[in-house]
């Protein structure tokens, strides 16, 4: 009877329910994937192994990858660890918040960076922290450097009629406001905060790679590299893949014989974690409330 009265809403609520019923499967499929997994890490626990850490993608956030790399390395079956960096950069705060977590881990076991396709501004940021850079010759690198950046819709917003009204507490308040030009004070002032965070970079690379900050400086104008390029400029140690990369740690933490490789815990699920959590609300302010920001990228 409702559905003859309500063929719409009816319709409606049975999509409703075989979709919640779908995500429910899928949950249940997953969640047993990962016992699996689990299972399976347990039954190796007396072996030596080689810890997995994957970097995609923007980096936007570093809380689950610096969980990751302190379990790694509070983990004594754990003897190395591989950062495999498939990353065009990110954001500054979170680059440097990475970097800093793999300073800290390298004093107490091999941490090697394993470069994908691209390890580019940010990525080779993280990279930069790591014992060993391992590259593919075509791997694209490079790009240090910090860019800022807005689009101004001033005129745009004069020919619909709309007038933009500010109330500030300072005269840089609303620096980069994309509803006026910018004066040459904030400018400058931007100017001055990009080099400031450049500086930060080209520091962390000189320490990192040890090498002189007037080599690292000479190569920090934001060009892009292969990796082969970046090798003979000693930005990168070897190349090769991800499998030469998991070699080289096992042999750097003195593992012999066949080398057993652990990825973080309950990786199937980061997606679910991603809708659900703060990255989907960030994204959604930041498309609601643009503003100005400093990226390696």
């Amino acid at each position: 009877m409702f559905s003859r009265k309500h063929p719409y809403l009816f319709f409606l609520l049975c999509t409703a329910s075989l979709f919640t019923g779908l995500m429910v499967f899928m949950t249940i499929v997953l969640a047993a994937g990962m016992r699996s997994m689990d299972l399976a890490e347990f039954v190796d626990m007396g072996a030596d192994r080689i810890g997995i850490i994957e970097i995609n993608g923007v980096i936007a956030q570093s809380d689950e990858i610096l969980q990751n790399i302190k379990e790694f390395r509070e983990d004594d079956t754990i003897k190395a660890i591989v950062l495999r960096i498939d990353s065009p950069g990110g954001g500054v705060a979170p680059s440097q918040e990475i970097y800093r977590e793999v300073t800290k881990t390298v004093q107490s076991k091999p941490v090697i960076a394993s470069m994908g396709s691209v390890a580019a501004s940010g990525g080779y940021y993280v990279a930069a922290g790591a014992d060993k850079i391992v590259a593919s010759p075509g791997t694209i690198t490079g790009s240090i450097g910090v860019i800022m950046g807005y689009t101004n819709f001033e005129e745009l917003l004069g020919k619909i009629g709309l007038v933009p009204v500010v109330i500030k507490s300072g005269k840089y308040k609303d620096i980069g406001s994309p509803a006026r030009q910018m004066s040459d004070d904030e400018r400058k002032l931007l100017q001055d905060f990009t080099d400031q965070v450049h500086r930060q970079f080209i520091t962390a690379i000189s320490e990192g790679r040890k090498m002189k900050e007037k080599e690292v400086e000479s190569i920090a104008d934001g060009r892009i590299l292969t990796g082969e390029s970046a090798k003979s400029l000693g930005l990168v140690d070897n190349l090769g893949n991800l499998e030469d990369a998991v070699d080289l740690a096992g042999k750097m933490a003195g593992i012999e014989g066949k080398i057993t490789r652990v990825y973080p815990r309950e990786k199937h699920l980061s997606f679910f974690r991603y809708l659900s959590g703060e990255s989907l609300s960030r994204l959604l302010n930041r498309a609601i409330h643009p503003e100005i920001s400093a990226q390696y990228m």
